[in-house]
């Protein structure tokens, strides 16, 4: 949290530009326009009469802004992105999570992967499915190709030949189940398949996405919320 009143050298550094904007802003008469000068983008209205009082508190505001956007701004769906970030691990459900991913997934690119992990997370909040990860996946394993996702019944042995590929998988399936990441790539989808076979089930639900090798689709009713 950034305290009421800077520290001297920190004043000092942000004393220039912004500052004089900050007067600017503050001379002008009515609802004012903050312009973030790290983005180029608008802020919210901010009352000339509250800057008047408490300049501080129009700094706090102008920076957490600009803070906010940067950690907006930093994430990406790409190699780098992902190198970037640290090795992860987690519970059952995000052991599970990476697993379908480098097994279902690992040959896609680095949005395809996260879009593909988005359907998993659909299905869990949707009625229609298990509400866990495990679950999920695990849906319909024991009995040979009528399980939900083919490589938990297709009578192979899971094995994890590719390292790299692996902990890619495990970021992001970490990345997705602690909110670091939104779903926003998939409009809800709880389904998908490669552009190469196309399902019966295709031609009854609504296409919503294409990315990469894959299409996506929404079940009409499945909903994203349980009682």
């Amino acid at each position: 949290m950034i305290k009421t009143t800077l520290p001297r050298a920190a004043t000092k550094s942000v004393r220039g530009p912004l500052l004089r904007g900050l007067v600017l802003c503050v001379a002008m008469t009515g609802p004012v326009w903050a312009s973030d000068t790290v983005t180029g983008t608008k802020t919210v209205p901010h009352s000339t009469h509250q800057s008047e009082k408490n300049p501080n508190s129009f700094l706090k505001f102008f920076i957490g802004r600009s803070q906010k956007t940067a950690k907006t701004k930093s994430f990406e769906y790409s190699k780098s992105w992902l190198a970037s970030q640290k090795p992860a691990s987690g519970d059952d459900q995000w052991a599970c999570l990476s697993e379908a991913l480098y097994f279902e997934a690992r040959g896609e690119s680095v949005k395809g992967q996260f879009a593909v992990a988005e359907v998993i997370l659909n299905r869990v909040e949707s009625a229609k499915y298990p509400n866990s990860v495990c679950g999920v996946i695990k849906q319909g394993t024991g009995k040979k190709y009528q399980c939900q996702f083919t490589y938990t019944c297709d009578g192979k042995k899971e094995l994890y030949n590719e390292a790299s590929a692996r902990k890619s998988t495990q970021k992001i399936a970490a990345a997705l189940l602690s909110g670091a990441v939104p779903r926003s790539l998939t409009k809800g989808a709880t389904h998908y398949h490669t552009k190469a076979v196309k399902p019966s089930w295709s031609k009854k639900f609504p296409r919503v996405a294409a990315i990469g090798v894959h299409y996506f689709y929404r079940q009409p009713g499945a909903g994203t919320n349980k009682s």
